[in-house]
């Protein structure tokens, strides 16, 4: 309960110090924490403390879940730090290259080709993911390490199981879950309609529908871990999570 509220207080300064200056933490600054001295500073202050309230509601449980990504993502940061980019990428294709292999011997020539253009794909994903996360800072590992990161885990199952009847509920459950973004989440300016009218879920196109969830996915993860490290900072007592080197 005691991490709960600090994490909670936390969350809100950090979104009072967007608008007033030395908000957040700022009892252990000399200067100490500011407060509105005016009574127009002070009607401004309470109302955006105010807006502040359900924003924070909304913002805790994708806090816990970065809590959660972050703890994963330094062992994936620590052990491409320990592999290297090329450990990675040999990895990677020891992995996606075993189930190409496998491939070879269960699925027709067509279908192992297939697996096999995918895993090619995933290792070049896992190797740009590796190196997004340790150069060009924060920005760059949230908007390109982590969707690489997540096309190299989605993408050679998902091709996999289009040629394969063994993995016949990959496409079952692609199409349920295809029918229920349609349904809830992409009518905005009858966009479900547009990619009914010019998309079948078969073959590529089972293949884009995971890569545009693979790619969100990897910005969400990469939002709640920012978020994570922005409100409860690693040890090395770097408030804001460092740089992008060391971002998980």
């Amino acid at each position: 309960m005691e991490g709960l509220k600090i994490d909670v207080v936390r969350l809100h300064e950090t979104w009072m110090e967007l608008v007033f200056p030395r908000q957040r933490t700022a009892v252990h600054r000399v200067l100490g924490k500011w407060k509105p001295r005016t009574r127009g500073d002070a009607i401004k202050y309470r109302i955006w403390a105010a807006i502040g309230v359900p924003l924070v509601a909304l913002l805790y449980p994708f806090l816990l879940v970065g809590f959660a990504a972050r703890f994963n993502a330094r062992r994936f940061n620590t052990a491409t730090t320990r592999l290297g980019v090329v450990g990675v990428v040999l990895l990677t294709a020891l992995l996606w290259g075993g189930l190409t292999a496998l491939a070879r011997v269960r699925l027709e020539f067509d279908g192992f080709l297939a697996v096999g253009a995918a895993s090619a794909v995933a290792v070049v994903s896992a190797g740009l993911a590796a190196i997004f996360t340790r150069v060009g800072g924060r920005g760059t590992t949230v908007v390109f390490g982590y969707p690489f990161a997540m096309n190299a885990v989605f993408l050679p199952p998902v091709v996999a199981a289009l040629y394969d009847p063994s993995l016949s509920g990959v496409l079952q459950r692609s199409e349920s879950l295809a029918i229920f973004l349609l349904d809830n989440l992409l009518y905005v300016y009858d966009a479900n309609e547009y990619l009914r009218a010019n998309f079948s879920l078969e073959g590529i196109g089972v293949v884009l529908m995971w890569v545009g969830i693979a790619t969100p996915l990897g910005w969400f993860l990469g939002f709640v871990v920012t978020l994570a490290d922005l409100i409860r900072p690693r040890s090395n007592g770097n408030e804001g999570g460092g740089n992008g080197s060391n971002a998980e």
